[in-house]
């Protein structure tokens, strides 16, 4: 079972003393694409992401400090370093060391600069979003970018099924057709006033929670997923099928 999780803007590059860390696998293709964002100027690249002049600024300046070889001094491993909703919910500040290692083995995060990344490998901080239409040698996106390299990634890991817990923009780099394992989708719905739905906000958490959750029991079946019960959310029967599960919460 290989897990996938979208990767987030909000990031915590306070130092941490976990020690445990390896090298991301698509580091040259990063460095790829750093040195067309080195080329853009502060306008070019506050359009290309939409953001304002102080995250361009910031953004800006990360592009410069980008250098390899990465070491525990100037990155920092990918599952400490990324927060916001989805790793709200992974809360993997309280991970064991075993945990970690399981993680390691089951989790992949899927981004805009590294491809894909395993939980330890480290990482610069960095903002560049898998749907950012950069242009580049190998096409006017992202997505041509990568093309069918990420999936090969996951393929070589040999996974028999992918719980996909990534949005749809970084799912969209991966060619489902070329997977070689079944895919399981997770859909979280909340009830507000009286209708279920997905709510992104919630949806975001519920994910993190979910990777967590098959972390740390040390899940490796499909069916295991269904116990789920964390923040009130329950397996819908009635709504899943074997291809999705969906997991319903009441009224907060």
């Amino acid at each position: 079972m290989l897990i996938l999780l979208s990767p987030a803007k909000t990031l915590n590059e306070e130092p941490t003393n976990n020690t445990d860390f390896s090298q991301p696998e698509l580091l040259s293709q990063s460095q790829e694409l750093i040195r067309t964002l080195k080329k853009l100027s502060h306008d070019d690249v506050k359009s290309l992401m939409g953001i304002s002049d102080k995250l361009t600024e910031t953004n800006v300046a990360r592009f410069k400090a980008f250098k390899t070889p990465f070491s525990p001094d100037t990155a920092k491993s990918a599952i400490d370093m990324f927060k916001g909703d989805v790793y709200t919910g992974l809360a993997a500040d309280d991970f064991t060391k075993g945990d970690r290692t399981f993680s390691q083995k089951h989790l992949r995060i899927l981004s805009g600069l590294y491809g894909i990344l395993k939980p330890l490998d480290l990482m610069m901080p960095y903002r560049l979003e898998m749907g950012t239409k950069l242009q580049n040698k190998k096409g006017k996106n992202l997505y041509e970018f990568w093309g069918s390299t990420i999936t090969e990634q996951i393929n070589a890991d040999k996974p028999k099924y992918i719980v996909n817990l990534a949005s749809n923009e970084y799912f969209k780099s991966v060619n489902h057709k070329a997977l070689e394992a079944d895919i399981i989708d997770i859909v979280f719905k909340d009830t507000k006033n009286g209708k279920q739905k997905i709510i992104a906000f919630f949806a975001k958490k519920a994910r993190g929670m979910m990777a967590r959750f098959i972390i740390k029991n040390r899940i490796k079946k499909i069916d295991d997923l269904k116990a789920f019960d964390t923040a009130g959310y329950s397996y819908d029967e009635s709504q899943s099928s074997a291809q999705t599960l969906v997991f319903t919460r009441p009224e907060q």
